[in-house]
C-alpha cells in the first residue's frame, strides 16, 4: 500500500509539489485547499496526465482535511504572497492564522506525520507549526536551505560557464536577507570556489543569493518563485519516505547547536524515516558563526511579535 502524502495548499507551489511527488511515485498524493473546486481541478488535471507521463500514483484534490487522514509526510504551502501596501509583519501575522489552523489540522488527522513548512516567512512558520502540533523536534523541518542553496549553485555555474552538477555549495541561517552563504565551503568539481573567482565577484553571488526570491518576484511581478521551491521540497520528501538520509541544509529547531536554541534556522541535516535524524553542526570561522547567530536572532525578533 502506498503512503499517503498531503500537500496543504493548491497555489503554484503546492500543485507544482503534488506533481512532482506523483511523478515520482512517492506516494498517493492529496491535494488541499480551501478554494472549493481549486484542489479538485487541479488535482484531476494532475491525475490526468498519470498515462502520458507514466506514474501510478494518485492525485486526489479535496476541501476536506478528512481525506489527509494518516498521511505519513504533510508539506504546509499554504499562505498568502505580500501585496503592495502589506508590510512584512502584516503577511507575517496573517500567515502565521493559516499555518496555524493548518497545523491544528495535522495533529488532529495525521499525529504520526512529518511536517514540512513551506509557507513564509519560513521560518517563523516553522514555530508555529511545532508549538501548534507539538511534534517533536524531528518531526517539523522548513525547506528553505536547499532552495536558498540551489540558487548559489546556480548563479556560481552562470558565473564559471560550467554545469550545475559540478558546483557543491552551501547556505546557511534564516531564509531571508540575513541567510548565511559560506563561499569558503562552495567547491567546482572539487576545486574550492576561492581559486577560481576574485573576492568581488564571489561577494556578488553572494548577494544575488540573499535577493534571489526578491529578484524573481521583481520579474514576474504578480507572483513569486515556484519551481525552485517545489523541486527542493521533493527532494526533502524523497529523502523521508525512502529513507535515503541525504545531507541537506534545511531550517531546524535548535538546541544549542551552533550556540542557539529556541528558533528554526537553516543547518546541515540528515533527513531520514525519521525526519531530522541528525543536526551536522561544521566548525565555523568567527565571522561565519557570527553572522549565523545574527541570522537567528533576525529569526528570534520576529516570532517574538507573535508571542513565540
Amino acid at each position: 500500500m502506498r503512503k499517503k502524502i498531503t500537500v496543504i495548499g493548491a497555489g503554484f507551489v503546492g500543485e507544482h509539489v503534488a506533481m512532482g511527488l506523483a511523478v515520482k511515485e512517492m506516494g498517493d498524493v492529496v491535494l488541499l485547499d480551501i478554494l472549493e473546486g481549486i484542489p479538485q481541478g487541479k488535482g484531476l488535471d494532475l491525475f490526468e496526465s498519470s498515462p502520458v507521463a507514466g506514474f501510478d500514483s494518485s492525485v486526489f484534490g479535496t476541501n476536506s482535511y478528512e481525506d489527509t487522514r494518516g498521511s505519513a509526510v504533510v508539506v504546509i504551502t499554504a499562505g498568502i504572497a505580500r501585496k503592495p501596501g502589506m508590510s512584512r509583519d502584516d503577511l507575517q501575522m496573517t500567515n502565521a492564522d493559516i499555518v496555524r489552523s493548518s497545523a491544528e489540522n495535522v495533529k488532529r488527522f495525521s499525529p504520526e506525520a512529518i511536517v514540512v513548512v513551506v509557507s513564509n516567512p519560513l521560518d517563523v512558520m516553522c514555530t508555529v507549526a511545532k508549538r501548534i502540533t507539538g511534534f517533536p523536534r524531528q518531526r517539523v523541518v522548513g525547506m528553505a536551505g536547499i532552495l536558498d542553496t540551489a540558487r548559489f549553485r546556480s548563479f556560481i555555474a552562470m558565473e564559471l560557464r560550467v554545469s550545475v552538477e559540478s558546483v557543491q555549495a552551501l547556505v546557511l541561517g534564516g531564509h531571508g536577507d540575513s541567510m548565511v552563504p559560506l563561499p569558503r565551503l562552495a567547491t567546482v568539481g572539487g576545486i574550492p570556489l576561492l581559486e577560481l573567482l576574485p573576492p568581488d565577484r564571489i561577494d556578488a553571488l553572494v548577494q544575488r543569493t540573499a535577493g534571489g526570491g526578491g529578484e524573481i518576484v521583481a520579474l514576474l511581478k504578480t507572483g513569486s518563485a515556484y519551481h525552485a521551491p517545489a523541486a527542493s521540497v521533493v527532494e526533502m520528501v524523497e529523502s523521508i519516505l525512502h529513507d535515503k538520509k541525504k545531507v541537506l541544509p534545511c531550517a531546524a529547531w535548535l538546541e544549542g547547536e551552533y550556540g542557539i536554541s529556541g528558533t528554526f534556522v537553516g543547518v546541515p541535516v540528515l533527513l531520514g524515516a525519521q525526519g531530522i535524524e541528525r543536526i551536522f553542526e561544521l566548525k565555523l570561522l568567527p565571522q561565519e558563526i557570527e553572522a549565523l547567530r545574527t541570522s537567528a536572532a533576525h529569526v528570534r525578533e520576529q516570532q517574538e511579535k507573535l508571542g513565540m
